[in-house]
């Protein structure tokens, strides 16, 4: 070992965050293993290592016998008096071990063992790097496709984007910086295998956590979050402090922060309600843009009857019924929506079963024409 050595430790140390305690065991138990390799035993050869000058020493603890049987575990006491002269029969003596053959095989060995500790330590060094940052996002860099999967570049390690996690339609170009969620990291043989995603629900989430500061503080909190990936995002948030608006702050001044978040995602709605206690309020929450009339909720078997105005119906269904469907993944209700043709003429139906006291004046409006402007499903 020498200063060449030392330094190569230091640079690793720095450059790869590997600890030099952990090379240097990887140094004495590679030494050890060239023992066992050129003399078939190494129980009783030693290693010490200078750990400021990077020497070394390897040597054979041996008994001192009068007669030797095993010239490897053994040494006759005419011997260990030439080493030093008290040593008497029943003493252990340390015996240098200097073969030049040994020498030779001790230093290939211990560079192929070096080699691969330091290969193992900076797996595990990548590994706990993202270990920790599992179910949360980062920063990649598209580098290629690999069949329908991508290669994506995390800087320290690359990741994998599965073609079932990728936004159907989103195109993403080799030296595009994306954000990603990181769903599971798996410690192999080969190293860290890191799986990440553009469509988890929790990307949108942890997007929102790192956008909009009152998130950040815990004054806002994200209680529920729905979405059908490239298309459309419901959340559900509360505020702490009643003097803060949830809704306001994640939209934020003109929309800043939403937009912010709808451009990371090429363009995908984002929806931004109260979240509320009371599951007939969250419903019609969640079933905005769309009026409703009433709600009649069932806790116990967390199912909804949903009253709207006919012309509200699509609304409220939405595209292909992507509105009620969000809206019932964000709620955990099963939601069954009627207009209010629907319901009168479903068997059993009452509309004062639906409307409560303040309901009356609201439906009368409709009833006068008040809601004719009111959106449609185009115009949404």
């Amino acid at each position: 070992m020498n200063k060449e050595l030392m330094l190569a430790l230091d640079l690793l140390e720095k450059e790869k965050q590997i600890s030099r305690d952990v090379l240097f065991e990887a140094i004495e138990n590679s030494l050890i293993t060239a023992c066992k390799n050129h003399f078939g035993k190494s129980d009783n050869v030693k290693v010490e290592i200078n750990k400021e000058t990077c020497d070394f020493e390897v040597y054979a603890e041996k008994e001192v016998v009068e007669e030797v049987e095993d010239p490897v575990l053994q040494i006759s006491l005419e011997d260990a008096r030439k080493i030093k002269a008290k040593y008497k029969l029943g003493d252990i003596v340390k015996v240098d071990i200097k073969s030049k053959e040994f020498g030779r095989i001790a230093a290939q060995n211990a560079r192929n063992v070096i080699t691969q500790k330091i290969r193992e330590e900076e797996r595990s060094v990548v590994y706990n790097i993202y270990y920790e940052k599992e179910h949360d996002i980062v920063t990649g860099i598209v580098q290629r496709y690999i069949g329908n999967n991508i290669s994506i570049d995390l800087g320290k390690a690359d990741a994998i984007l599965a073609e079932s996690e990728q936004v159907k339609g989103e195109n993403l170009r080799p030296t595009e910086r994306v954000k990603l969620y990181i769903v599971e990291v798996k410690n192999t043989s080969k190293g860290p295998r890191i799986l990440v995603s553009r469509t988890h629900p929790e990307l949108v989430k942890r997007l929102f956590e790192s956008e909009v500061a009152e998130i950040q503080d815990g004054t806002v909190e994200i209680k529920s979050i729905a979405r059908e990936a490239g298309s459309r995002t419901k959340i559900a948030v509360w505020s702490n402090n009643p003097n803060v608006d949830a809704v306001g702050a994640c939209v934020g001044m003109n929309g800043a922060r939403v937009n912010a978040i709808v451009e990371e995602l090429r363009g995908e709605k984002i929806d931004v309600i109260n979240w509320d206690e009371n599951p007939g309020n969250l419903i019609q929450n969640a079933l905005s843009p769309a009026k409703i009339v009433n709600v009649f909720a069932d806790p116990d078997e967390r199912t909804a009857k949903v009253v709207v105005p006919d012309y509200q119906l699509s609304l409220a269904i939405g595209k292909e019924g992507q509105n009620a469907r969000l809206a019932a993944r964000l709620t955990g209700y099963k939601i069954d929506i009627k207009s209010e043709t629907q319901a009168k003429d479903a068997y059993g139906f009452r509309l004062e079963d639906y409307l409560d006291d303040e309901d009356y004046d609201e439906y009368d409006d409709y009833e006068e024409g008040e809601f004719e402007d009111a959106p449609t499903e185009e115009e949404e």
